[in-house]
């Protein structure tokens, strides 16, 4: 018993060593910050730049077939949160999104990937803009999904990408970037 005790022991550091932690992170703002203006909206009473952030990852969970990877606004004031950006289907051999691979028509997403539609109502990226107020929180998530295509089209709405991603998730990572505009 105390053999089988301490061999157990002596593999769990191997054990820790080979699970890997899955992340995720930009270099276009630190997990907390302000959003910088070229990533926020073009409309509403916002001028920004609208380009999506760049992105990279790693440490995907075994069996892993493709990524997704969303932008939500859980501060709304729709009663729902707000979906800015939600883009499925990206080959589990990709690792990372450049900045403006979120713009409509985009050349630069990978063969096969989709970009459902947001709550702007466009089947592409769409930045912070949040009401004059406090600022709100933009919860950028990939997903390291377990089947290679999700049933989705470019019509599909935040709330189906979600739904579709909880029931075929095994993991995921996420960073956080705030904005806010002047009562």
């Amino acid at each position: 018993m105390r053999t089988a005790i301490l061999a157990a022991a002596l593999c769990l550091p191997a054990i820790a060593a080979s699970a890997a932690r899955f992340t995720v992170s930009t270099p276009d703002f630190r997990n907390g910050s302000t959003i910088p203006i070229v990533h926020v909206l073009n409309q509403g009473g916002c001028t920004g730049g609208n380009q999506s952030p760049a992105l990279s990852w790693s440490g995907e969970p075994a069996g892993t077939q493709s990524f997704a990877v969303t932008m939500f606004d859980p501060d709304a004031p729709s009663g729902s949160g707000w979906w800015h950006w939600t883009v499925v289907n990206i080959p589990a051999t990709v690792h990372s999104l450049p900045e403006n691979a979120g713009a409509p028509d985009s050349t630069q997403l990978p063969a096969g990937a989709i970009q459902g539609r947001n709550d702007f109502g466009f089947s592409a990226y769409g930045g912070p803009c949040p009401p004059p107020g406090r600022p709100h929180r933009y919860i950028v998530t990939v997903f390291a999904v377990k089947v290679a295509k999700l049933p989705l089209e470019a019509q599909s709405s935040g709330a189906m990408v979600g739904f579709m991603l909880r029931a075929n998730s095994l993991a995921t990572a996420a960073t956080m970037g705030r904005y806010g505009r002047p009562r």
